[in-house]
């Protein structure tokens, strides 16, 4: 795990939540696994991001996070964000993360803020970009079923590496590991269907469904990954180094946004002293 000087402030990376029932009350809640992963491997300090756009000042958000994690959860993304029909009645769906989530991505990614985006996230990133999801990859002709599964085993049979995936040769991923083919616990229903406009594919699986990619028009770092790094450290170099990386690049926009504020506070010292 990341060996990160302990004097030094850790960056905030803000999680956006679900919106979930706990004892009939609404709770705003997010897997330990990815909070882990973000503490223990990329050596930041996780920050719970409520789903409700009111309760969000952006200005103040993004004045103070140095990243953002969009985590995987059993919701689906509203159909309607990708003008497709509705999806079935029984599917699980969040509108408040939906409306949180799409509220803030345009003002994250114009400020740089890196942005870490997982399963669900991945997902929902594809569809900020403009892309489209395919609401039953198993059902497409010659395609690898990516469902987890039965639910009655254990959790962490669940997330048992599925399938490789080949990396982009001079993508980030491939650059990370060193290898051109990596094994991933892929596990989902939904997949991208159309890409988003300039996004970069990173990694395809078997059957040439897009399993992660990057915006390298964005000033910050952007990375989408359908599969699950949280659930892998352990085992996995590739999930290793991309919370690592992850973390390096939230230290960065630390160092840049302390520093600006720094810069501000000197001017507004030098104007004052001015004025007297």
């Amino acid at each position: 795990m990341r060996n990160v000087n302990s004097v030094l402030p850790r960056p905030v990376v803000a999680v956006i939540c679900d919106r979930i029932r706990y004892f009939e009350h609404p709770v705003h809640a997010a897997p330990e696994t990815y909070l882990r992963a973000l503490h223990e491997a990329a050596g930041v300090m996780p920050l719970l991001l409520p789903v409700s756009p009111e309760m969000l000042d952006l200005p103040t958000l993004l004045s103070t996070v140095d990243g953002v994690l969009l985590p995987g959860s059993p919701s689906n993304v509203a159909a309607e964000r990708y003008c497709a029909e509705p999806l079935p009645a029984h599917t699980l769906t969040d509108e408040y993360r939906d409306e949180t989530v799409f509220s803030l991505l345009p003002q994250v990614i114009a400020r740089g803020i890196p942005l870490l985006a997982i399963c669900r996230g991945f997902q929902e990133l594809n569809v900020f970009f403009g892309g489209t999801l395919h609401r039953a990859v198993h059902e497409r002709p010659d395609a690898l079923d990516h469902r987890e599964g039965d639910h009655d085993r254990p959790l962490t049979c669940w997330y048992e590496d599925r399938h490789r995936v080949a990396l982009s040769t001079d993508g980030l991923l491939a650059s990370l590991v060193g290898e051109q083919q990596v094994s991933v616990n892929s596990l989902h229903h939904q997949g991208v269907d159309r890409l988003g406009a300039g996004l970069r594919i990173e990694a395809l699986a078997p059957d040439g469904l897009v399993e992660a990619f990057t915006a390298p028009a964005s000033s910050g770092l952007v990375l989408g990954l359908q599969w699950h790094p949280e659930m892998s450290l352990g085992h996995s170099p590739l999930a290793q180094q991309i919370f690592s990386h992850f973390g390096d690049a939230c230290r960065q926009h630390q160092q840049s946004r302390t520093s600006l504020n720094l810069s501000g506070e000197n001017d507004n010292a030098s104007i004052r002293a001015i004025a007297v």
